[in-house]
């Protein structure tokens, strides 16, 4: 099985490896369709998403590399990864639970910590159990003081890859103690094929009235604000690059799109969230989620340099990310939806990225 190659060109036998004492693997789901996607326990990461075009041509849709050593080196860790403890920024790497002081996070981001420190959940070693051809399983314990984090806390991640041709990710979690969680999958897409080197093309749809404005240093400042009127509206459908250059306060700060969108939904509905298209490869991809935001992404802070899969590289804005998820520094702001978990609560999330094309 090791010397095998996946659909996509992986070699199974490059993502094998000992990490903290637990070995690596490639895990590789098919569908009846033909699709695949493939995922390493190395950080939950989502490798390869192979994906057929209107021409009925296999396009790997997602970014990433083609060995865990490429992975443990990359400039970007979190190529497909699971984000957490708390995916997305908590300001100045501290927040308060009963009246207890957590101040011990990693700052790691400017004056902030993100996506749950310098070793998060997108760079352990998960545990991970192949359910059938189209379910993978990983479970993760963090242990209590985990980069900061109070509680053991007990994560477990599902992919199923289903013959709707969607990919579906289960999130489930528990703790032994108040805790913060917020958890998301940071896959970066480019559905005209991972190398392609830009996203600007693409159509997208977000299903939201108004979105979080950040400071500088991307930390939401104060209430909601409209996205009607202004380069934040993608009520209906827009090129991704058509306003990303405009001279609007909240693009130059984050050199693009780096914002929570609050989706326009009840509390735990699984609903419409987002719609993405090329009009190269004529994939569409729509997100559905149980979350009450997503952060979109677009690539802002790649450079080009690495290499990723195939040789290919990936220049600035050459991805966009749909992050399904809480709010950033959620456990700061009170008036929030609340990220804290409590011993005796499941914390459960679904979120669904379906794929079609025009």
């Amino acid at each position: 099985m090791k010397n095998e190659l996946t659909l996509s060109g992986l070699k199974v036998a490059n993502f094998s490896k000992l990490i903290d004492g637990k070995e690596t693997q490639l895990f590789v789901l098919v569908n009846k369709s033909g699709m695949e996607l493939t995922v390493t326990n190395f950080g939950a990461k989502i490798v390869s998403l192979l994906v057929k075009d209107k021409e009925g041509k296999m396009v790997d849709v997602v970014t990433g590399h083609d060995s865990i050593d490429d992975y443990l080196t990359s400039e970007e860790p979190y190529f497909g990864a699971i984000c957490g403890r708390f995916g997305n920024r908590i300001a100045k790497g501290k927040f308060e639970i009963d009246g207890i002081t957590y101040d011990k996070l990693a700052i790691n981001n400017g004056p902030n910590s993100l996506h749950g420190g310098i070793k998060g959940f997108n760079a352990v070693v998960w545990d991970a159990v192949l359910k059938d051809t189209q379910t993978l399983e990983l479970t993760y314990i963090s242990p209590d003081g985990e980069e900061g984090f109070p509680g053991n806390l007990k994560t477990t991640v599902t992919y199923h890859l289903s013959d709707n041709n969607e990919v579906v990710i289960l999130y489930n979690a528990e703790t032994d103690k108040p805790t913060v969680l917020n958890l998301t999958n940071h896959s970066y897409f480019n559905l005209s094929g991972a190398g392609d080197p830009y996203i600007g093309d693409h159509l997208l749809t977000i299903n939201a009235d108004y979105y979080l404005p950040t400071d500088s240093t991307a930390i939401p400042y104060g209430p909601k604000e409209m996205v009607e009127g202004t380069p934040m509206d993608f009520r209906k459908a827009f090129e991704v690059g058509a306003r990303i250059n405009e001279n609007f306060e909240q693009l130059i700060f984050g050199k693009g799109y780096d914002h929570t969108y609050i989706l326009n939904k009840e509390k735990n509905e699984l609903s419409f969230c987002a719609r993405c298209s090329s009009p190269k490869t004529g994939i569409v991809m729509e997100t559905y989620t149980t979350e009450p935001g997503v952060q979109l992404y677009t690539g802002n802070w790649m450079t080009g340099n690495l290499i990723g899969k195939k040789g290919q590289r990936y220049p600035e804005r050459a991805a966009l990310c749909l992050e399904t998820q809480h709010f950033p520094d959620s456990p700061n702001k009170p008036e929030y939806p609340s990220t804290t978990l409590r011993p005796g609560e499941k914390f459960d999330s679904k979120t669904i990225f379906k794929f079609t094309t025009e």
